[in-house]
């Protein structure tokens, strides 16, 4: 065997890895393909073509999401853009306080867990996620960050979604 080949077939796994781990660097965690639509108690996976709205939520180090509220109508298909203005990992969460207290319980123990899920957005810093969703359900509901310490700390806020009139 020569040089020259023996170099190449060193060479063949980094090439092999490289679109893959190109691909994984684009999509922040989410996985490729159609977003799986679950009816949640705070709503429903949105269609981006349906997106009337955007709002832009800024994720700070000091623990602050901004705005912390957000009002919404039955029905409004929103485009949530969560904007990390810090140097540190943050991510954005929908849920019921409830389950949004249960899974930064569970985010201590496995500080490391993926999220794949339509209502959250994994978002690195000096970058950001959308998360497009349907709020079909009135409600007060929640939004926080997950990541072991920061829900504690007290970043997170809230949602009102009002009936249809």
């Amino acid at each position: 065997m020569t040089f020259k080949t023996r170099r190449s077939l060193l060479a063949l796994p980094w090439l092999l890895a490289w679109p893959r781990a190109f691909a994984h660097g684009e999509q922040h965690g989410k996985t490729a393909g159609p977003v799986v639509k679950e009816q949640k108690p705070w709503g429903i996976a949105g269609e981006p073509a349906r997106v009337r709205r955007t709002v832009d939520i800024r994720m700070s180090d000091d623990m602050k999401m901004s705005p912390n509220h957000i009002d919404v109508r039955e029905g409004d298909t929103l485009r949530i853009r969560a904007i990390n203005v810090g140097r540190v990992l943050h991510e954005i969460v929908i849920g019921t306080g409830d389950e949004l207290k249960a899974h930064a319980e569970m985010m201590k123990k496995f500080p490391n867990m993926e999220h794949e899920e339509p209502y959250m957005a994994h978002v690195p810093a000096g970058q950001r996620g959308d998360i497009v969703w349907t709020f079909n359900r009135p409600g007060d509901f929640e939004f926080a960050c997950l990541i072991a310490g920061h829900f504690e700390a007290g970043m997170r806020g809230t949602i009102r979604v009002a009936p249809k009139a």
